[in-house]
């Protein structure tokens, strides 16, 4: 295999970090829609869940699937609404730097892997 299970894990994150941006977005667009409610995307505790998998741990980050969930612990307004836009918005703001964080340490890896095969 040429990619091990990290970068499999680094890659799902990646992934999940997007999804979780467009769910993040999603609230911030809805902040004045009276009812509704806030999703967001946990890929955190999926991804964590299955790297702690054992031995079939690639096998389980291959599997693991994040969706954007009702968050049942946003507190609603008046008007039913459970967005926060700064909350919302501080929330976007650290989900891009940690999606950039990934995506760094990833290509990283991909260049130690260049460099030891001594492709460019």
């Amino acid at each position: 295999m040429l990619f091990d299970t990290t970068q499999l894990a680094l890659e799902r994150a990646i992934g999940g970090a997007a999804q979780r941006h467009a769910a993040l977005a999603a609230n911030l667009a809805n902040v004045n829609t009276p009812g509704y409610q806030r999703v967001d995307v946990d890929f955190h505790s999926a991804l964590r869940s299955a790297l702690e998998n054992g031995a079939d741990s690639r096998g389980a980050v291959e599997r693991a699937s994040f969706s954007a969930e009702r968050d049942a612990t946003a507190v609603s307004r008046a008007d039913g609404n459970g967005v926060d836009a700064d909350t919302e918005s501080a929330q976007l703001a650290a989900n891009a730097l940690e999606q950039q964080a990934a995506v760094q340490v990833a290509h990283a890896r991909i260049a130690i892997l260049k460099s030891a095969m001594g492709v460019a």
